[in-house]
């Protein structure tokens, strides 16, 4: 069965916060860590750590709770974040991700 992720990305604590959507969170993770590309947001503000991820069953549910994220007070999205992850430690530091191949 194929997961739909919302990811929140950050550069440090209490940095830049992206929140995205995907069905391939190793993968996604692994180009805005690799800064594939170049001229998106993240790269451009070094967002590279993975501080926060729900799993869903459906895209349509993971494109809705994206939406109602971006639209949360920035002091909403930390709290969410420090219950979850309170160190804002990067949750992809042990993934094992394969850097030798990206998806295009």
């Amino acid at each position: 069965m194929k997961h739909w992720y919302v990811y929140i990305m950050t550069n440090k604590p209490k940095g830049v916060l992206y929140i995205g959507v995907t069905d391939n969170i190793d993968e996604r993770v692994k180009e805005h860590k690799l800064k594939v590309y170049p001229k998106s947001f993240t790269a451009k503000y070094n967002c590279d750590k993975l501080i926060y991820f729900e799993e869903f069953d459906k895209g349509i549910e993971a494109e809705k709770r994206e939406k109602q994220f971006k639209k949360w007070k920035r002091d909403w999205k930390i709290k969410l974040i420090e219950e979850m992850n309170p160190s804002w430690s990067d949750l992809s530091i042990n993934w094992n991700l394969n850097y030798s191949r990206i998806r295009s």
